[in-house]
C-alpha cells in the first residue's frame, strides 16, 4: 500500500516557518517582505529573490517567487527572502520609496543580504527574475566579491538596463551564475542571450524549450525551481510533485 498524498499545484503552499520581515535601506527605507524557513530542520541553503519590474506589476508574489517560498522549504530545505523592492504593494504592505529604474534598487539589494547575513542562514544565492536579473548585475558584485553571495540565478534576463561595461565586470567572478532564457523570450532569446554573455563566458546560459518570459504553466515552474534547487542544495532534484496528507 502507498502513502496517500495529493499534487502538488499552483497554489499549494507547503509547511515553512514563515516570519514578515521588514529591510532597512542605507537611504532610511524600510521595505516589507517574507521569510520562510524549514519548518523542522535547519536551512540547507538560501535564497533571495528579486522580482520582476513593479511597472509591469512585478512584485515579491510574482508567481513563480510565491512558489519559490511555498515549496523550497519543505521540499529542499532552502530558506526563501521575498520582499517588494521600494515604492511597490503586494499584500504583506508596501514597502517605502519610489522606483529608481534599477539604480536605487541597489539599497534595496544590499538591504536584503543584509538581513540574510544578519540571521545567520546559510550564504544565499540571488534569484532574480526580469527587472531583477538587472538589479543584480548591476549591484551584486560588491556582495559576490566580499563573498556574501554563494551565486546567482537569473530567470529571463532582459538585459534592457545592463550596460556592456556592467556585462563584463562578471567575467571575473568565481561564483555559479546561471541565466534560464526561455525559448520564446519576448525580450532576450536564448542565442541572443549567448552573444551578450559572452562579454562573460563564466555565465551559463540555459535555454529552456518551449518557456516563455512570464513562466506560465507548472511545468515551466518545475523547471525553474528544480534548477535552483539543485543549484543551491546539489541533489535536491528533481524534487517530489507530490506531497503526504
Amino acid at each position: 500500500m502507498t502513502d496517500p498524498s495529493t499534487e502538488i499545484r499552483s497554489a499549494t503552499e507547503l509547511p515553512a516557518r514563515r516570519t514578515d520581515v521588514e529591510l532597512v535601506t542605507d537611504d532610511h527605507l524600510t521595505l516589507v517582505g517574507e521569510l520562510a524557513e524549514p519548518l523542522d530542520a535547519p536551512a540547507r541553503g538560501t535564497i533571495v529573490t528579486l522580482h520582476p519590474l513593479p511597472t509591469a506589476h512585478g512584485f515579491m508574489d510574482s508567481h513563480v517567487l510565491k512558489k519559490a517560498a511555498a515549496r523550497l522549504p519543505a521540499l529542499a530545505d532552502i530558506a526563501v527572502l521575498r520582499f517588494n523592492f521600494r515604492s511597490v504593494t503586494s499584500p504583506r504592505g508596501t514597502s517605502e520609496g519610489v522606483f529608481g529604474d534599477g539604480v536605487a534598487e541597489g539599497f534595496d539589494l544590499r538591504a536584503a543580504v543584509a538581513e540574510v547575513v544578519d540571521r545567520g542562514l546559510p550564504t544565499p544565492w540571488l534569484v532574480g527574475w526580469s527587472f531583477g536579473t538587472e538589479v543584480i548585475l548591476k549591484h551584486a558584485l560588491e556582495h559576490v566579491e566580499a563573498g556574501r553571495v554563494a551565486g546567482v540565478v537569473l530567470l529571463s534576463p532582459p538585459l534592457h538596463r545592463t550596460s556592456d561595461e556592467e556585462l563584463a565586470r562578471w567575467a571575473a567572478v568565481d561564483v555559479p551564475v546561471v541565466a534560464l532564457v526561455p525559448e520564446h523570450d519576448d525580450f532576450l532569446q536564448p542565442a541572443d542571450a549567448a552573444g551578450r554573455f559572452a562579454l562573460a563566458p563564466n555565465v551559463r546560459v540555459v535555454p529552456v524549450a518551449g518557456a516563455k518570459h512570464l513562466w506560465v504553466g507548472e511545468r515551466y515552474v518545475r523547471i525553474v525551481l528544480d534548477a535552483v534547487a539543485d543549484l543551491v542544495v546539489p541533489g535536491s532534484a528533481p524534487m517530489p510533485t507530490h506531497w503526504p496528507v
